[in-house]
């Protein structure tokens, strides 16, 4: 994982966590990167301090998590996961208009998942309609 400090043209600093520097690159020339404070999609990279490692960072109370933390929170994603894969209806890329559609009462209510863009995601927000992200796969991030 990578994090940048992301800047939209009215001046709003925000964090934005990427797979790799390629995915950031490939997101922002789609347009698929939006500011979440006024929705602005004019997004760039901000000046950033490097992440240095040290008595810095261990001075703010920080440490690096122990292996049987990580293993603990591995397991409680993959479970997450599981249990809304398990007890959910995967809809695709329709997830967007299925999301409206049980919203407004045209479709059968149920738990859905699928995918959507960020422009679409903060569409439904505004709409009132209740979603949230799922968590990556444990096992696709390695």
């Amino acid at each position: 994982m990578i994090t940048y400090n992301l800047r939209c043209a009215m001046g709003h600093v925000f964090e934005g966590w990427f797979k790799d520097s390629a995915t950031y690159e490939s997101q922002a020339s789609t347009g698929e990167l939006s500011c979440p404070t006024c929705g602005d999609e004019s997004i760039s990279k901000a000046i950033m301090a490097p992440s240095v490692k040290g008595t810095v960072t261990k001075a703010k109370g920080a440490s690096e998590p122990t292996p049987e933390q990580r293993a603990q929170l591995r397991q409680y994603v993959s479970g997450y996961r599981k249990f809304i894969q398990d007890n959910a209806d995967y809809v695709g890329k329709q997830f967007p208009e299925e999301a409206r559609k049980i919203h407004y009462g045209e479709s059968e209510e149920r738990h859905i998942y699928g995918e959507s863009t960020v422009a679409e995601a903060k569409e439904l927000i505004e709409e009132g309609v209740k979603i949230a992200p799922m968590p990556p796969d444990p096992d696709e991030l390695n």
